[in-house]
C-alpha cells in the first residue's frame, strides 16, 4: 500500500508535481517577460504548458516553454501590443469620465457605462487570446474574432475565470492577505493560468478536429459553415509527445502550404 502512495504515477504525487512545475513557468515567465514587449509570447508560452498539465500530458517544462515561446513568439508579441495599446485607451477613457469630465450626469453615467461594458469584453477576450494562440494556428484577427466569439458562447466559463482571477488578484495584491500573497509570490501568474486551463481545456476540446479529440461529442466549431471544414476555422496545434519528438509535429508553415 506504500509503495502505491509513494509511486510517482500516483494521481496525488502528479497533481503537486504540477505545482513544482508551476514554479519553474514562474521564473521562467518574469524573466521572459523583463523586457515587457515579449509579455505576449511568455504569456503564450506559459498557457501552452498549463493546457498540457491540465490534460495531463506531461513532458518537458521547460523544452516546452521555450518551444512555444519561439514558435509564437512574432504574433503573440503583436496581439500584445494591441491588447496594450487597447487596454491604454480605455484606461484613459474610463479614467477621464471618472475623474475629470465635468458635464452633464447623464452623459457622464451613460459614458462610463458604455466604456465598463468595453471593458468587460476587453477582459473577455484577453482571457481567451493567449490560450488560443497557443493552442490553434490562426491570423492575428482571425484569433481576435475566435476570443471574442468564444467568449461570448462559453459565457458562464468566461464568468468563471474572470471572479476567480480577480478574486485571488484583489486578495493578493489588493486586500493584502498574506497566504495569498505568498501563493502569489512562489506561483505568479502560472497559477492563474493553470486554473483557467482546466476551464478552457474541455472548451478547446470541442473546436478540435475530430481526429485529434480525445472524446467524439458531435459538435461543430462556432464560427464554420455546414460546408467548411473544421480544420480551417481552427487548426490545432499538434501536441508534443513526452518524448518531445519535435520532428513529428506540423509546423506552421506546411499547415500553411
Amino acid at each position: 500500500m506504500l509503495s502505491g502512495f509513494f509511486n510517482y504515477d500516483n494521481p496525488v504525487w502528479r497533481f503537486i508535481g504540477k505545482f513544482g512545475d508551476l514554479i519553474i513557468l514562474n521564473v521562467l515567465w518574469i524573466v521572459c517577460s523583463l523586457p515587457v514587449f515579449t509579455i505576449g509570447a511568455s504569456t503564450t508560452a506559459v498557457y501552452y504548458v498549463t493546457l498540457k498539465l491540465a490534460r495531463d500530458d506531461d513532458g518537458y517544462t521547460i523544452r516546452s516553454f521555450f518551444k512555444s515561446f519561439k514558435e509564437n513568439f512574432k504574433q503573440s508579441t503583436i496581439i500584445w501590443l494591441i491588447i496594450l495599446l487597447a487596454g491604454a485607451i480605455l484606461g484613459v477613457d474610463l479614467y477621464f469620465f471618472a475623474r475629470l469630465f465635468n458635464g452633464s450626469s447623464t452623459v457622464k453615467t451613460v459614458m462610463l457605462t458604455v466604456f465598463l461594458a468595453m471593458a468587460l469584453i476587453y477582459t473577455a477576450i484577453v482571457m481567451y487570446i493567449f490560450p488560443l494562440q497557443s493552442r490553434f494556428y490562426n491570423p492575428v484577427k482571425r484569433t481576435f474574432f475566435n476570443a471574442f466569439f468564444m467568449s461570448i458562447r462559453h459565457l458562464f466559463r468566461t464568468i468563471g475565470m474572470i471572479v476567480i482571477d480577480g478574486a485571488l488578484i484583489a486578495a493578493g495584491f489588493v486586500f493584502l492577505i498574506p497566504p495569498v500573497l505568498m501563493i502569489f509570490m512562489l506561483f505568479g501568474f502560472p497559477l492563474l493560468a493553470f486554473i483557467n486551463s482546466y476551464i478552457l481545456s474541455p472548451v478547446f476540446n470541442i473546436y478540435m478536429p475530430k481526429e485529434e479529440r480525445t472524446e467524439e461529442d458531435g459538435l461543430r466549431p462556432l464560427f464554420s459553415d455546414d460546408s467548411e471544414p473544421v480544420s480551417s476555422i481552427l487548426m490545432a496545434k499538434s501536441d508534443e509527445t513526452n518524448k518531445e519528438t519535435d520532428g513529428q509535429e506540423t509546423s506552421k508553415e506546411d499547415m500553411k502550404e
